[in-house]
C-alpha cells in the first residue's frame, strides 16, 4: 500500500513482482481487509500512472485480483501461474485432475483467456522487457512521452515500403514488417502476440 501511495504522489509507474500463494486461512477476515486497501489504490491509480504486473511464480487466491486490475500483466513460462483456487481445490470440489499449467499457466493466459499480455522464457528476460515497456510509456497522465535520439538510416526502408504493400488490396502482406520499418529504430513492443493473431497491438515511436 505504501509503495502504491508513493507512486501516486510522485506520478511514477509502478511494477508489481508477484510470487505468492495467497493469504493464509488462519489470518481470516483481516487478510481480506488488507486486499481491499490494495484494490482501492489500484482503482485510484488507474488512468493516472502505468501499472504493470509481472507474475514470476505462483499467484493464487486473493493475490490474483490486484494484477487483474493493472494495465499490463506479463508471465514467465513454466514457472508462473495465476488462479483463484489451485489444482488441489479443483480436485476436491469437482473431482477433476488438472495441473497448475493447464489451470492458470502462461500458455492459458496468453492464448485463451487473454488475461496476460505476454510471456517470457525466464525472469531476467521478463525484467528486461519490462524495462523496454516502461521506456515507451509516459510516467503519468500528465507527463510527456519519452523521446530518444534516432540514428537509423531511413532511406533503404523508405524505398522498400514501395514494394512491401501490394497494389492488389486482396493480396496479403506482413503488417509486422511494415510496422518495424515505420517505427523509429525498428523498435516495436508487441502485446498479446499470441491472442487474436489477426490483430497486431503494441507500442512504438514515430517521430
Amino acid at each position: 500500500v505504501k509503495v502504491q501511495e508513493m507512486a501516486l504522489r510522485n506520478r511514477a509507474p509502478i511494477i508489481g513482482l508477484y510470487d505468492a500463494g495467497g493469504a493464509r486461512i488462519q489470518e481470516g477476515v483481516a487478510a481480506l481487509g488488507g486486499y481491499a486497501e490494495i484494490f482501492q489504490r489500484n482503482v485510484l491509480a488507474s488512468g493516472v500512472i502505468p501499472q504493470i504486473s509481472l507474475i514470476m511464480g505462483p499467484c493464487a487466491g486473493g493475490d490474483v485480483y490486484s494484477p487483474a486490475m493493472t494495465d499490463f500483466i506479463f508471465m514467465v513460462r513454466d514457472t508462473s501461474y495465476m488462479f483463484v483456487t489451485g489444482p488441489d481445490v479443483v480436485k476436491t470440489v469437482t473431482n477433476e485432475t488438472v495441473t497448475a499449467e493447464s489451470l492458470g499457466g502462461a500458455s492459458v493466459h496468453t492464448t485463451k483467456s487473454s488475461i496476460a499480455d505476454g510471456a517470457y522464457d525466464n525472469d531476467v528476460e521478463a525484467l528486461l522487457q519490462m524495462r523496454r515497456l516502461v521506456d515507451l510509456l509516459p510516467a503519468s497522465n500528465t507527463a510527456e512521452i519519452p523521446e530518444i535520439e534516432c540514428y537509423q538510416s531511413v532511406t533503404d526502408h523508405d524505398l522498400s515500403l514501395d514494394r512491401l504493400i501490394p497494389d492488389n488490396a486482396n493480396k496479403p502482406y506482413d503488417i509486422k514488417e511494415l510496422i518495424l520499418k515505420v517505427a523509429d529504430e525498428g523498435d516495436f513492443f508487441e502485446i498479446q502476440q499470441n491472442f487474436a493473431k489477426n490483430i497486431v497491438t503494441g507500442f512504438g515511436r514515430i517521430e
